[in-house]
């Protein structure tokens, strides 16, 4: 086979640390973690023909469905969790890839067709942290990675939407509709993919075939998804309640204006007919050869328009 076909990065992980890998086909009686381009052919040929793992397994690896789901198979785990993607040249994306995950006592691999943030993320980790020679806490790196990934997004969206109600609760300038429906948006996203992965860990919890050894690891991480699930819903109120304080207000000054046309509008209807039955061209018209008509026809109107005014005050539909 051709050396590192789709390989990303590879490491022997032993007592000394991260060796890096070289070939994908490598053996080595170290726990061995490779991360592969599944968009090479020479990957997918090297998925379909390893006789490390077990046939479902490996159509989980191949496959080009993209909702979260595991499953265990003869000592084998395999998972598609979603994670953020990231350009070459941009970080930070809104777009959610695929990470797909087989794991089995002695390897795990991970694959992916897009760049994925927290596969940069784990490599690092690898590089500097201590040894990781067992599979349960290769498995607990990854989903911590992807879980502190999204948590820190979504303390920066809390961020924003605190400094939104700030300002909007201080009168300073109202946050923008399309930047909260952004961040609803994004929020959105989030809580399904930690919801979904919560799902997947809670389904592998509960089958019987999984290994004792990941049992403890699987449940502890069960309980850690959960929490971030639970913070992303915290901050999803906090925004609704931010909208609809925002809707109240637009309300309110949408009525207030409603309520002083509705007033000016009556005020000025007396005044409205004065003046049409003055500028009627019939015979016998008030003030008509008054040198001063114009003046008293417009005290009649101002007095039509008082006399209206302290009718509504005396009905009470006046505010003060």
């Amino acid at each position: 086979m051709a050396p590192r076909p789709g390989l990303i990065w590879g490491f022997a992980l032993g007592a000394g640390g991260a060796r890096p890998i070289e070939r994908i086909d490598e053996s080595s009686d170290e726990f061995r973690w490779l991360h592969l381009n599944l968009a090479d052919q020479g990957t997918r040929h090297w998925i379909a023909h390893a006789a490390g793992f077990p046939a479902d397994v490996r159509d989980l690896l191949l496959s080009a469905e993209t909702h979260q789901r595991a499953l265990i198979e003869g000592g084998a785990i395999g998972c598609a969790l979603h994670d953020l993607e990231r350009d070459f040249d941009v970080v930070d994306t809104t777009r959610v890839g695929v990470l797909r995950v087989a794991l089995t006592a002695g390897l795990i691999v991970t694959a992916r067709h897009h760049p994925l943030r927290s596969a940069d993320l784990i490599r690092d980790r690898l590089m500097r942290a201590p040894a990781i020679t067992q599979p349960g806490a290769a498995l607990d790196l990854l989903v911590g990675t992807i879980s502190g990934l999204v948590a820190r997004i979504t303390r920066d969206l809390s961020a924003a939407v605190q400094h939104a109600e700030d300002s909007f609760l201080d009168d300073l300038d109202a946050p923008l509709t399309r930047d909260l429906i952004g961040i609803r948006r994004r929020l959105a996203q989030l809580h399904r993919l930690a919801d979904g992965m919560r799902a997947v860990f809670i389904r592998l919890e509960q089958d019987d075939d999984l290994p004792e050894f990941l049992l403890s690891v699987v449940e502890r991480l069960s309980q850690q998804l959960a929490a971030l699930d639970g913070d992303i819903a915290a901050v999803q109120v906090q925004l609704r309640l931010l909208r609809e304080e925002l809707d109240l207000q637009a309300a309110q000054r949408t009525n207030t204006n409603l309520y002083v046309l509705s007033i000016m509008t009556a005020l000025m209807l007396p005044a409205t007919l004065v003046t049409g039955i003055i500028r009627m061209n019939t015979g016998g018209l008030p003030f008509a050869g008054m040198p001063a008509g114009t003046f008293a026809a417009t005290l009649l109107a101002l007095a039509a328009a008082a006399g209206t005014y302290l009718m509504l005050r005396a009905m009470g539909l006046m505010r003060r």
